[in-house]
């Protein structure tokens, strides 16, 4: 009879202190944030499998190509054939085929200024003001002069603005190929006027160009078994999707230029001087420093010459889904060894005077750090060199070369911010050869995937550019990365703020959307949800089994939960598919104690059930710290009247040994806590005693599960409680720290603040 009655009493009380705040009613709709993400996931199918591994059918289109390009320094236009072999992989016969031509953005009748709304500005900037209103088009778009197949039979072809669609006698059948020839030229923008991904830099001083040229050539489109023919024009955002190939590549440019570009350079010893040469044959067993290939006097020598010869410089890239090259009669070049798996690599930075002497001390250290600290999280980098170049107001990326900003003053002077902001944009812009130039996402729809992975692996990078080259900093200043530094997006204005899983075109606050975000949940994802461990192996997973492929958002997704076993759905769609953001805080702290006496709730359901104290000997009661039932039961009172039941019980269940073992609480706290926003994100709780010390205890995510509001846990403990800090090392993008503490701290208002800063 007794346990039936502690039944019903249990009951009752459990229901009483129950709060719930997701009722499940019938013919409701499940809103709840740990639910499995079926609805918004593509189905797994024999191409792509529920693991995220690519499938049994999985295929890739191959594009390869064959190139004579010529650069002309005197009009500032670029001349090029090239001839196309696509072999079709996929298991479907293609009509037609699709080529990308990007220079169109900057053709005369380009639609891309029209898309955008843009009032008039009361105050703008003179250079900004004069492009906009005074400056002609410019004509930039590709003059497709011919397209012929491999008999020399002209192939009718179409243009839609930056899309050319080339009609072929017959449907290319799955496994064959077809080749074809394609004669074009264009003239090539100043870059610095127009804030271009390529072009070229004029140096007034000395009348020279600066080229770095990239989408200079019509490129295949991708066709893959999620989208057929990627089909979304180049507006000028979202960047590039482009199947892997190789490229035979000869570059036709003035004899006093230096040049490099993607690829293996096969005519090295030729179109260098002797003694550049042998410096880079010394370079290739510097592992330490780089070695001045191109010094900066004979640079500035040739600044003063225009030379009318012409120099031809061939490369081969195997594997590679792009081509892009720089030149100049600028250039300082040097060079430095790097061993990667076994293997040496080359990394390289070239740059005019005006990047001296910030460039020659930090960039190619920058270009080898990256390098070995990228292939410590997914695999060995696989190409025999990677290059920096040096110019003005850039940051973009090609296989094996990238072009990046920051150059001193003009007496050589130069900021922690230039210093740190160049090291930073060349290893943002190197690391793009892992992330998509390898793991090869399509950048047009989902600029996350390589933008927002990369500034993830830019901010390790850092840390360990920090260690190695910088060890009197205490860290690096990285912009990108910690959990704090997202707060102000994340609490802004919801009408500004779009979901990472945007595509390109459709973002709002474009870099703290696709770079610091999805690095920032990566991040706490590594440092807070799964830990370094399980993290690294699960992005490795899934780095290499995507390496030389296309994958998706769902395929990192799901190798991330294959690779760890994580269920990480939550974490997925609250940082990825939605706006929400974090906020959890504590909203109370009631200290218990123990008492033989029932409080006065207690005993109105025991009333209500007719139990009386008697009929439940055994039971434990709790009366809360300072309330009417502790005034009467607890307070004044000897331990032993307080605990004489519990000390009962454990005299007859436990021996001596096992008592002495045990834990002796004298103070039981429940803590209440909140959570007013959305995420759901591990609660971390550090809690501090009367005697100085202090214990920090992460609750799993999964404690919001059954309410998104509130939770409670009890503390019991021999010593004192003093304090309860939520989040005390800032690791989940909390956007409210006001409601973080017990007891409650004093917020500053923003006067004060301002009156303190004013004071200084």
């Amino acid at each position: 009879m007794n346990r039936l009655k502690f039944y019903f009493l249990s009951a009752a009380l459990i229901t009483a202190s129950l709060v719930t705040a997701q009722d499940r009613k019938p013919g409701h709709t499940n809103t709840n944030r740990f639910k499995q993400m079926y609805e918004e996931f593509s189905t797994p199918n024999m191409f792509r499998t529920a693991s995220g591994a690519p499938g049994p059918a999985y295929y890739q289109q191959e594009a390869d190509y064959k190139m004579n390009v010529e650069l002309d320094d005197k009009n500032q236009k670029l001349y090029g054939t090239e001839i196309i072999t696509y072999k079709n992989n996929s298991p479907d016969n293609l009509e037609f085929l699709w080529l990308q031509l990007d220079q169109n953005v900057r053709a005369k009748d380009s639609k891309s200024p029209l898309i955008e709304s843009k009032g008039l500005s009361p105050a703008m900037q003179t250079s900004s003001f004069a492009q906009d209103y005074y400056a002609k088009p410019f004509d930039g778009g590709f003059n497709i002069q011919q397209i012929t197949d491999a008999d020399g039979n002209k192939l009718p072809f179409m243009i839609n603005q930056t899309m050319m669609r080339v009609d072929i006698p017959q449907p290319l059948k799955s496994g064959d190929s077809i080749s074809f020839k394609i004669k074009w030229w264009y003239n090539i923008n100043n870059h610095v006027i127009d804030r271009a991904r390529s072009g070229y830099e004029h140096f007034d001083k000395d009348g020279n160009n600066l080229y770095i040229i990239a989408q200079f050539y019509p490129r295949m489109c991708v066709y893959n078994d999620v989208e057929g023919w990627q089909n979304i024009q180049f507006w000028g955002r979202g960047e590039f999707a482009l199947p892997f190939g190789d490229f035979d590549v000869t570059i036709t440019a003035p004899a006093d230029h230096i040049l490099d570009g993607t690829g293996v350079l096969e005519n090295r010893e030729e179109v260098f001087t002797p003694e550049e040469y042998k410096r880079w044959q010394k370079a290739q067993n510097s592992y330490d420093k780089p070695v001045i290939v191109v010094t900066q006097k004979e640079a500035e020598e040739k600044e003063k010459h225009f030379s009318n010869d012409k120099k031809t410089w061939h490369f081969n890239a195997t594997n590679v889904r792009d081509f892009a090259f720089a030149s100049s009669r600028k250039f300082i070049y040097d060079a430095m060894a790097v061993k990667i798996g076994g293997k040496r690599v080359m990394a390289i930075s070239m740059y005019p005077k005006e990047g001296n002497p910030l460039w020659e001390e930090y960039s190619t250290k920058a270009v080898a750090n990256t390098l070995q600290s990228y292939s410590k999280y997914t695999f060995d980098y696989p190409y025999p060199k990677a290059i920096s170049v040096n110019s003005k107001n850039q940051g973009m990326e090609y296989p094996m070369i990238c072009w990046n900003y920051g150059r001193p003053d003009a007496d050589g002077t130069y900021s922690d911010r230039i210093k740190f902001g160049m090291i930073s944009v060349i290893t943002h812009e190197v690391g793009h050869n892992f992330f998509p130039m390898i793991v090869n996402s399509d950048e047009r729809q989902w600029t996350w995937m390589d933008e927002g992975l990369n500034t993830f692996m830019q901010y390790l990078a850092e840390q360990n550019f920090q260690k190695k080259y910088l060890p009197e900093l205490d860290s690096y200043p990285s912009r990108r990365g910690p959990a704090k530094n997202i707060v102000p997006y994340m609490s802004g204005d919801q009408s500004t703020i779009s979901p990472i899983m945007s595509n390109s075109e459709n973002i709002y606050q474009f870099g703290s959307n696709a770079y610091a975000k999805p690095a920032t949940a990566l991040n706490i994802l590594r440092e807070t949800v799964m830990g370094p461990q399980l993290f690294d192996k699960a992005f490795m997973t899934y780095a290499r089994r995507w390496e030389f492929k296309h994958p998706t958002p769902e395929d990192f997704f799901r190798t991330m939960e294959d690779a760890s076993a994580m269920d990480l759905d939550w974490f997925w769609r609250e940082w990825f598919y939605t706006t929400d953001y974090v906020d959890e805080g504590v909203t109370s702290v009631k200290k218990y104690y123990v008492s033989n006496e029932p409080s006065q709730a207690v005993k109105e359901i025991m009333d209500q059930k007719g139990i009386s104290k008697d009929d439940m000997p055994n039971l434990v009661y709790l009366v809360e710290d300072g309330s009417a039932d502790y005034e009467k039961t607890v307070k004044g009172k000897s331990e032993n009247d307080t605990h004489r039941t519990l000390n009962e019980y454990l005299m007859d269940n436990f021996t001596p040994a096992e008592r002495a073992n045990m834990n002796k609480p004298k103070y039981f706290y429940e803590i209440t806590f909140s959570k007013p926003g959305g995420i759901p994100m591990p609660l971390i709780v550090e809690y501090t005693y009367a005697d100085g010390t202090s214990e920090t205890i992460k609750y799993p995510a999964q404690i919001w599960r059954k309410n998104d509001k509130e939770v409670k846990k009890v503390i019991a403990t021999d010593k004192e409680l003093t304090s309860v800090v939520v989040d005390p090392k800032e690791e989940t993008a909390d956007i409210d720290t006001s409601n973080n503490y017990w007891p409650a701290k004093d917020q500053k208002s923003d006067f004060d603040k301002f009156k303190e800063k004013t004071q200084k």
